[in-house]
């Protein structure tokens, strides 16, 4: 199979194989705004074959400062079917589904079934435990992301990790409290992307088993060990 030119800039990083692997990759994005919308964005950029984006919520004037999939004439729209859109416009060659209810109890671990990776960019920690609990139940790396205000944190869950339920029982809920800025979702983007990235090449080091923390005011980055 012929690499589409389109990959020409990845080449110095990834091989031709890698590049093919990606391609048979298949993401479940969980949560398209701050955050998940430029996941969605970076995976199909690089060249992610099969997306999955799930997120019951639509647009509101609010998101306007930090979601890419937001403008002024999709308000009211579901965020997940915009991704969609999206990725037609720069890969047409990934498979995207949009997933456009919310991810519960009762469809999280089908929706992980078959996934190499799940990106979680959700922003209630009863969502992200649900998840990060199906995601353990279906074998799945649970690469995590969230944002507040200036700061950033980043975590990597493989299968049989436990620090699961502490880490998703700890994060969430303080955006609405401390505001979100569209630089710190598009770093935090950056960092779940390029993890989940490497988790489905088998190549370079993940955060599994260290949190990291970025302030992007003070441009301090903390790594924490998790026993």
């Amino acid at each position: 199979m012929m690499i589409p030119e389109r990959y020409d800039r990845n080449r110095s990083s990834l091989s031709e194989a890698q590049q093919r692997k990606l391609a048979a990759s298949s993401v479940l994005v969980l949560g398209c705004g701050g955050v998940g919308g430029y996941v969605i964005e970076y995976l199909a950029r690089i060249g992610v074959g099969h997306i999955t984006a799930a997120d019951g919520d639509v647009f509101q004037p609010s998101n306007l400062n930090r979601q890419l999939l937001s403008t002024e004439t999709n308000l009211g729209e579901n965020k997940a079917a915009a991704g969609k859109a999206r990725v037609r416009a720069i890969n047409s060659t990934v498979d995207y589904k949009a997933f456009e209810r919310m991810v519960t109890e009762e469809n999280a671990e089908d929706l992980m079934r078959g996934k190499n990776a799940v990106v979680d960019c959700l922003d209630s920690p009863r969502a992200k435990l649900i998840c990060a609990r199906a995601a353990q139940a279906a074998g799945v790396p649970f690469v995590h992301g969230a944002i507040a205000g200036w700061s950033v944190r980043v975590h990597t869950v493989l299968p049989g990790d436990g620090t699961m339920e502490w880490l998703c029982a700890s994060s969430g809920g303080v955006e609405a409290l401390t505001g979100n800025l569209p630089f710190t979702a598009a770093a935090c983007a950056a960092l779940v992307a390029a993890e989940a990235v490497k988790l489905l090449l088998g190549i370079g080091e993940h955060s599994a088993g260290r949190l990291i923390e970025a302030d992007l005011l003070t441009m301090r980055f903390d790594e924490i060990e998790l026993r």
